[in-house]
């Protein structure tokens, strides 16, 4: 076993060779909306329950729901509002289970990337043709729903096999969110295909900062722009990449949504910024800063 994944090459954050953004813009900046669908009654996987209580445990189901159910139509609200279009990290059997959902994304012209199946089955222990079926399922499943050509990888509950970004690359996937060690996209060693990883932050995603680090609305609204400021000015010499990762049963909740749409407001205020989405980033970073492709 090694060590190290070697999945990307050592790059120090000073010195490298710059960035620029459409523009001359100094951020790229997008927000990923987790549109979810987790099971009542998920298959079994031995090395992850994917509820910590018996089934049927219907507090944690019904309290995603209303993500589906209410909380996505204030993140909605809030980022038109703002002129931001989403990049979808989407459990694709919502396409069957919310299709009134995926018909109001479209409408949006959000993208939509993958996030497995159901957020409540994992990869753990999957063999190279079980994740295959689940890729090519992704795929066609996003293509027949919404007619995009899925290029967007953040895998289900993030959950992954050693295989994996060999897997999604050689299917044509063009970035992943699966990676957390830069603010600026870099291309991956992978066989076949050209990947690149995708800057997701884990820190500022908001079932991180209300689940684990315990913030308040207003705490995490500050954390958002402390995030911004940062960034923008970093970008000043090297264009660097903002996401903002939801969940619409968290940050939709009422009393949350106003410390978000504040957030929200004030970075997409500032000049010099590429308020885009997720594939539009990878192309272009791909198509200026990859020589392999």
């Amino acid at each position: 076993m090694l060590n190290d994944p070697q999945y990307y090459d050592f790059q120090l954050y000073r010195n490298r060779p710059p960035i620029v953004w459409p523009n001359g813009a100094r951020l790229a900046f997008w927000v990923a909306p987790n549109i979810e669908f987790y099971e009542l009654y998920p298959p079994t996987n031995p090395q992850r329950k994917p509820w910590p209580r018996p089934l049927p445990d219907i507090v944690p189901y019904s309290h995603r729901d209303y993500g589906n159910r209410v909380g996505i139509w204030r993140m909605m609200e809030a980022m038109d509002d703002c002129g931001v279009r989403g990049s979808i990290s989407l459990s694709v059997g919502l396409c069957d289970h919310h299709p009134e959902i995926i018909e109001a994304c479209k409408a949006r012209d959000w993208e939509f990337f993958s996030h497995g199946i159901y957020n409540t089955r994992y990869c753990y222990g999957m063999d190279e043709a079980q994740e295959t079926a689940l890729i090519r399922d992704a795929i066609e499943s996003v293509q027949k729903a919404t007619g995009q050509r899925l290029t967007g990888w953040l895998a289900p509950a993030l959950t992954h096999t050693e295989r994996t970004m060999e897997l999604i690359a050689a299917h044509g996937i063009r970035y992943t969110c699966d990676l957390f060690q830069d603010d600026q996209p870099q291309l991956l060693n992978v066989r076949s295909g050209t990947l690149i990883s995708m800057p997701y932050s884990l820190e500022i995603n908001d079932v991180i900062c209300y689940n684990s680090y315990g913030q308040t609305p207003r705490q995490y609204g500050e954390l958002i722009r402390r995030q911004f400021d940062r960034l923008y000015q970093e970008g000043e010499t090297s264009g660097t990449v903002m996401c903002i990762p939801l969940h619409p049963f968290l940050v939709g909740q009422p009393h949350r949504i106003d410390a978000f749409h504040e957030a929200l407001a004030w970075c997409t205020g500032h000049d010099d910024i590429w308020v885009t989405t997720a594939a539009e980033i990878a192309d272009y970073y791909i198509d200026h800063y990859c020589s392999s492709s």
